[in-house]
């Protein structure tokens, strides 16, 4: 199939019919993107969806995208995250190839453009302090005021400007800004600042510099720098896209097309990098790479694929418009793969002692499991099965309700791949606790129904205690209990969730799990999808659980809504 045919058959969107457009209509010869975070943090799955996007967009119509670090505030950026943002890209399945590039890799001609502004006479030192600058800023009824610096002759602002760039100047004393227009209705071409002084270590300069571009400044020209031809951006930056065009025009360099699109909002989270900071500062949570957390290591630790985060962003799809996502979809995604491609297991989390009564004493038979229903290819595995057996707590009670069809005393169920099994007694400690049951089996019923046509209505998923593997299992949930903590007025860290962790031990696995490496994915039966965790050693798995098996986008899907 070739580029053009790849092209048709996807689904289209504005941005790609804007892309392709340009390209017939001769604007640019080649597409040109880049996927350019501040490596101030680990990316989230926000950021996933501009990934993909930037990626995406560039491997359909045969151009490159470049991965670029926008490093122009030292004080909060680091090599940490540099790594970071590199391993997730890679992970999620994009590669920038050689085209790996650093806003600090452009310092140099960042000065030289800005002291040319200077000379055009459209960029001006002014001695305001920050505080000063806002007030002079005027607001969107209100235009702006000029500064008594703004009329300083050129010569004296490069002399100036040298001196800022030579350390001559306390920090927060003098900025440059560009010369536009105070009485202009978008606040973002009142003058806006260029470069401010700030006596910091930069991760990769050092102290080479004492003079740091803003992100306004360095963003535009750094596309220019590397042909960028489609600089896509989420909705905050439209109001930017005027200063954005004014610089690349003032300077008459080559000039990207800057285009919005709606930034993900997801149900249940929060996607400021800032807040998310908070929380691990705070000890909130583990780390960045905590479970719970909306961070592609996050997700990535709980469980999650590049396949199953790839197709939810290719379902939200891209528009211009806000709007807000349900978490459910992307649970829904990841369910739809991991039903396709993990194997099942079965684990015990809650365990409750269960003696065959009937069964031979130290006889073990080796039972055929199916691997997974969804893939003949994955085969069958060997299960063991002997007298003593653990159950889910759960899957027991005593005195059960009416719908309850689960082991109850007097009643038969089935166990997962072995026999129907009778509950005859039930053992209790000195507090009344039930710890033990004792059961009886029907041997003809192996691995299948009862010959004498009987029928059970539960089957339980079972481990033999003589093989069980003790275990750690964590139980993550949702980190807030509102549905837009984001939105929020009050205190976004009230609404954590408390219940968002639960740890078990002394959970019982089949022997199978007993050697697994980090990352590996399982669905236990009937309890969800697991991934094993980095904390995971020799003899001692520790799992967790990435999403339940119920599925509350799908029931909402087949309703309609």
């Amino acid at each position: 199939m070739s580029d053009a045919e790849r092209r048709d058959e996807a689904p289209s969107h504005f941005i790609k019919d804007i892309v392709r457009a340009d390209l017939a209509e001769g604007r640019y010869r080649e597409v040109v993107t880049r996927f350019p975070p501040e490596p101030n943090g680990y990316l989230h799955i926000g950021h996933a969806k501009s990934i993909c996007l930037n990626f995406g967009l560039a491997e359909e119509f045969g151009g490159r995208c470049h991965l670029r670090l926008d490093d122009t505030n030292p004080e909060t950026e680091s090599m940490e995250y540099v790594r970071a943002i590199q391993e997730d890209v890679r992970w999620l399945g994009f590669d920038w190839g050689e085209h790996l590039y650093f806003a600090s890799d452009y310092f140099d001609r960042l000065y030289e453009w800005a002291v040319e502004l200077i000379k055009k006479g459209k960029a001006y030192v002014d001695d305001l302090s920050p505080e000063e600058i806002r007030a002079y800023r005027g607001t969107l009824t209100e235009p702006g005021r000029e500064s008594p610096y703004r009329n300083r002759s050129v010569e004296e602002n490069l002399d100036l400007f040298e001196r800022m760039r030579r350390g001559e100047f306390p920090d927060g004393s003098k900025v440059l800004r560009a010369k536009i227009d105070m009485a202009s209705g978008n606040l973002n071409l009142r003058d806006p600042v260029m470069y401010r002084i700030k006596r910091a270590t930069h991760y990769r300069t050092g102290d080479a510099w004492c003079l740091y571009p803003t992100y306004d400044w360095a963003h535009g020209q750094s596309d220019s720098i590397e042909g960028i031809t489609h600089s896509i951006c989420t909705l905050e930056f439209e109001d930017h896209r005027p200063l954005y065009d004014w610089f690349l025009d003032a300077l008459g360099v080559h000039h990207p097309r800057q285009i919005e699109f709606a930034r993900l909002r997801l149900t249940y989270t929060v996607m400021s990098k800032r807040k998310l900071t908070q929380l691990v500062q705070e000890g909130r949570v583990a780390g960045w790479d905590d479970p719970r957390m909306p961070t592609i290591a996050g997700l990535r630790r709980r469980g999650y694929t590049p396949e199953a985060i790839r197709d939810f962003c290719s379902r939200i799809g891209v528009a211009k418009k806000d709007s807000v996502v349900d978490v459910a979809l992307l649970e829904h995604c990841l369910r739809e793969d991991l039903n396709r491609r993990a194997e099942r297991r079965m684990a015990v989390l809650r365990p409750l002692r269960v003696v065959i009564e009937n069964y031979p004493e130290g006889q073990v038979e080796e039972l055929e499991a199916v691997n997974n229903p969804e893939d003949a290819s994955a085969g069958t595995r060997k299960v063991p099965f002997s007298r003593v057996l653990y159950i889910e707590r759960d899957d027991f009670m005593e005195d059960p309700p009416k719908k309850f069809f689960r082991l109850a005393p007097g009643r038969e169920v089935r166990l997962r791949y072995a026999y129907f099994v009778r509950c005859t007694d039930v053992v209790k400690d000195e507090n009344g606790e039930v710890v033990e049951l004792r059961c009886t089996y029907d041997p003809a019923t192996r691995g299948g129904d009862a010959p004498d046509g009987r029928k059970v209505k539960a089957t339980l998923h079972w481990v033999s205690a003589a093989h069980a593997v003790d275990a750690e299992v964590r139980l993550y949930d949702r980190l807030f209990t509102e549905p837009n903590p984001d939105g929020l007025k009050d205190d976004f860290r009230e609404h954590l969730n408390p219940n968002s962790l639960e740890v078990l031990t002394g959970c019982k696995l089949e022997p199978s799990l007993g050697s697994v490496e980090p990352g590996e994915r399982y669905q236990f039966e009937r309890l969800g999808y697991f991934a094993a965790d980095p904390d995971t050693g020799p003899g001692r798995p520790v799992f967790n659980r990435a999403v339940t098996l119920r599925d509350t986008w799908a029931k909402v899907r087949a309703r309609g809504g």
